[in-house]
């Protein structure tokens, strides 16, 4: 397995999409969604490539794999989307993707890195908290991820299995 993580552009938002709406099905099958599948719009891509911070997986052909997608909130990397093809996971590919934002927020001086995910799915929290990450709630939950925990609310994904994460740099 020959995986090259780098940078995505506009030309695969359509290929980053398939991927996301992909990976619903193992999102659905562990809990952590319900309904039908969505993917991340036009302008929630463009966001992450505006940021610089739309990266992709690539196989041996140049395609598309998996994906993440962040932007820079407050000081902080916010990284609002991580899915791999379920062909390819499994495989260290996220891992691979979500260390490669990781390492550039670095580089630029960030704070650190948020997130917000599903806090039972092992591939969600369990995993983040692997790389580093630590839920923050309450109080010690910023009022920035706490709007985003609403929104996702609104959305209608359960509040009871979301948390937001943080990694400070």
């Amino acid at each position: 397995m020959n995986i090259r993580i780098g940078k995505a552009n506009q030309d695969h938002f359509s290929a980053l999409r398939t991927i996301e709406l992909s990976s619903f099905v193992t999102l659905l099958a562990a809990g952590a969604v319900t309904g039908e599948a969505a993917a991340s719009s036009d302008e929630e891509l463009q966001q992450y490539l505006d940021a610089d911070f739309l990266y992709a997986a690539f196989d041996e052909a140049a395609i598309p794999v998996g994906y993440g997608g962040g932007y820079i909130a407050e000081g902080w990397l916010h990284i609002g989307e991580v899915d791999v093809h379920p062909s390819w996971q499994r495989k260290g590919i996220g891992r691979q993707i979500v260390n490669a934002m990781l390492s550039e927020g670095r580089a630029r001086k960030l704070k650190g890195s948020t997130l917000t995910t599903d806090r039972l799915a092992p591939f969600n929290a369990p995993f983040y908290t692997s790389i580093g990450f630590h839920a923050v709630e309450g109080d010690a939950c910023p009022e920035r991820l706490r709007a985003i925990l609403a929104e996702e609310k609104n959305k209608g994904l359960d509040p009871r299995r979301r948390v937001a994460m943080m990694l400070v740099f």
